[in-house]
């Protein structure tokens, strides 16, 4: 499991940055195009396994990562392990995610202990 942050920009459509010009005028030199601020950002957690891709949840905006926000992605990923990984699941997980602080509360322990999953610890 990882965390990452997502940018998305507001790119102008093909049409938009259309250049008119008559077939026997010269060409422009090439400009720099200047680089544009991100309209927004938005973090994305996901939870993959060796096989690919299990969950991705997008954090909705003002809202933060807390160990009761956490753990209940940690429910949503077992529910989707039964379903996908049922074979797998039935054989236990280990489970490894970094050191943050949502990760390595006493609560996000717990619920990694009440559904079962083992888990690894984060290398220094």
């Amino acid at each position: 499991m990882d965390e990452t942050w997502l940018y998305h920009y507001d790119l102008e459509t093909k049409q938009q940055s259309m250049e008119w010009r008559h077939s026997g005028s010269p060409r422009p030199a090439p400009q720099k195009i200047p680089s544009e601020k991100s309209a927004g950002k938005v973090l994305a957690s996901i939870f993959w396994d060796q096989d690919g891709i299990l969950l991705i949840d997008y954090l909705q905006k003002g809202q933060t990562i807390n160990a009761e926000y956490y753990s209940s992605l940690l429910v949503q990923l077992r529910d989707i392990l039964k379903e996908k990984r049922r074979a797998k699941f039935t054989k236990g997980v280990l489970f490894l995610h970094d050191n943050a602080p949502a990760h390595r509360t006493l609560a996000t322990q717990k619920k990694l202990a009440y559904l079962g999953f083992h888990y690894l610890d984060h290398p220094p």
